[in-house]
């Protein structure tokens, strides 16, 4: 591979394949296949412009360098079906656990933890269910595990981890933070040490004093509806996620609204910004925008939303085997992925089951290449954008 200023990873799960594509210009300039990434479990952004993510089918931990000669530079098994992956900031330590896979509930109890440095490392059994994880630093590292039902923040020290007996030991937490009951997304930020974990009643905090968590104040979400997903934006300093209100009912999805939720962590504000009706899933963060795709049976778009609030809305061309009235939006139908770099003005939107991504520039709304990578991107498939000193890694938590 040459040297290049950013790059674009496409992994398309379902045709167990991945892209490297240049950016802008969007060629693809590596590939490989016989690879199932866990969508899940996303795309961890490391120092140096490397990229953790796990291979559902063969259960390793991969580590992608796509400004490197060599796309894998790393493999270490762990366990699968891969739920959620995180790091530490140093981007050394990794800890994976696993959840319901193709399965209707929580059947896996057993976390992975890492070290890169060494290629060490060990399978424990926790608690059966889809823990979110973060691996706080600090003095010894952490990995705090966000359960639910009962809900919790299960905070282990990384190093009894590692050093567990073989044979996959049950091992419980050392210290536990209640949590209600609906936990679904979490963030670290590095900076302050603060562990976020998202629920009905807002954002939960905890910091870290000594080996354990202590409770902090519970951010609101000022709404009536509440986010699923945490993203902690590097360059504004603040946390991200998109409000989900309406009926619950998936069979109502094109009623479903969406706000754009940012709580800016200097000063403590919060602000809301309307998206519109459908389905909005993850977000991205690019240099000066926050980018969403909003999926809806009268047309689907990417929403740019400016460091200075402005909205542009840019129509996307539909997708056959879109979501549609009277069906659920997850079932059988295709999806977007949404990628961007906090160093860049580029924003990538993927066009399930046409294998088609969409380069825009956030600045001006316009698509600069639409390459075609070569498979389907059933599902809409998983990307991530990145340069290779843009800060992206300052967020611990794949996505």
């Amino acid at each position: 591979m040459t040297t290049r200023a950013a790059a674009l990873l496409v992994s398309d799960h379902v045709d167990g394949s991945v892209h490297v594509l240049s950016v802008p210009d969007g060629s693809v300039i590596g590939r490989l296949t016989g690879r199932h990434l866990s969508e899940h479990a996303g795309l961890l952004a490391l120092p140096g412009g490397r990229v953790a993510c796990v291979d559902d089918r063969r259960g390793e931990l991969l580590v992608l360098d796509p400004f490197g000669e060599e796309l894998v530079r790393q493999s270490v098994p762990v366990a699968v079906p891969a739920e959620h992956l995180a790091c530490d900031p140093s981007g050394r330590l990794l800890a994976v656990t696993t959840g319901l896979g193709k399965n209707t509930g929580p059947w896996s109890d057993l976390l992975t933890v890492v070290d890169l440095s060494t290629g060490e490392a060990n399978r424990v059994r926790t608690r059966v269910g889809e823990p979110g994880v973060t691996v706080p630093a600090g003095g010894d590292p952490l990995v705090v595990l966000r359960h639910r039902e009962p809900g919790a923040l299960a905070v282990h020290r990384f190093a009894d981890l590692l050093a567990a007996p073989p044979g996959c030991p049950v091992v419980g937490p050392h210290a536990l933070l209640t949590l209600p009951d609906d936990g679904h997304g979490d963030a670290y930020d590095p900076a302050t040490g603060r562990v976020f974990a998202a629920t009905g009643e807002g954002v939960h905090t905890a910091r870290r004093e000594g080996d354990t968590l202590v409770a902090g104040p519970v951010i609101p979400w000022e709404s009536s509806a509440r986010g699923w997903y945490l993203r902690l934006d590097t360059r504004r300093r603040a946390l991200w996620t998109t409000l989900r209100g309406g009926a619950p009912d998936p069979l109502r999805w094109p009623e479903w609204t969406n706000q754009a939720w940012r709580h800016d962590l200097e000063t403590g504000r919060t602000r809301r910004t309307e998206l519109g009706t459908g389905l909005v899933f993850r977000l991205a963060l690019a240099r000066d925008h926050t980018a969403f795709t909003r999926i809806h049976p009268d047309g689907d778009e990417l929403v740019l939303l400016g460091a200075d609030d402005t909205l542009r809305r840019v129509p996307l061309p539909a997708m056959d085997g879109a979501p549609r009235r009277g069906g659920t939006p997850w079932e059988g139908v295709e999806r977007r992925a949404v990628a961007a770099s906090p160093g860049a003005d580029w924003v990538a939107v993927t066009r399930g089951g046409h294998g088609e991504v969409h380069l825009v520039d956030a600045r001006t709304g316009d698509e600069v290449a639409r390459p075609h990578v070569g498979t389907p991107l059933r599902h809409g498939g998983h990307m991530m954008l990145l340069g290779r000193n843009d800060g992206a890694h300052g967020d611990p938590v794949g996505r």
